[in-house]
């Protein structure tokens, strides 16, 4: 297993997700996230040409996914998530990074959207610093251990993403 204490030796590798990376890519969902992604929605991902699924490795561990939805001149993050045994050690924003390049560069993105809670704060201060800024809120978007919270909708223009 990859150790985490020297950052300056372990590089975050982002590849292309497989079929054969799923069970790792749910197990860190389900240990990370209250309200997971199930194994099915990664594949129907796996399957669909609009979708850019992305994993972070350490070494041959997957620590990391990410999703972006691609179309019309936009970008969509649709799911971010580094393991939880691997969060606090900037891998996170490594891999949003990444995505925003191939948002960029492949995708030819001129805005990229993406939805948090507002109780995540850690994300919020992610977002926050890549440029994302508010644009809206989606009422009762995320499920809740009571009833729904709300979803954020952050944007990034084109003229941020080129920034990194």
């Amino acid at each position: 297993m990859a150790e985490v204490d020297s950052r300056e030796t372990l590089r975050l590798r982002v590849r292309e997700m497989r079929d054969i990376d799923l069970p790792d890519v749910v197990r860190n969902e389900t240990r990370a996230y209250p309200f997971p992604w199930t194994a099915g929605m990664f594949a129907d991902c796996l399957r669909d040409a609009q979708f850019d699924n992305r994993v972070g490795l350490l070494g041959d561990q997957v620590v990391g996914h990410g999703i972006l939805s691609t179309g019309a001149s936009e970008a969509h993050v649709l799911n971010v998530c580094v393991a939880r045994r691997y969060q606090g050690f900037g891998w996170g924003r490594e891999l949003m990074l990444h995505l925003l390049d191939r948002a960029a560069r492949i995708h030819l993105a001129r805005t990229v959207f993406l939805e948090v809670r507002p109780s995540n704060e850690v994300a919020l201060t992610l977002y926050r610093s890549l440029g994302f800024i508010e644009v809206g809120k989606r009422r009762n978007y995320y499920p809740a251990a009571v009833g729904h919270e709300d979803a954020l909708v952050m944007a990034l223009e084109n003229t941020e993403i080129g920034l990194r």
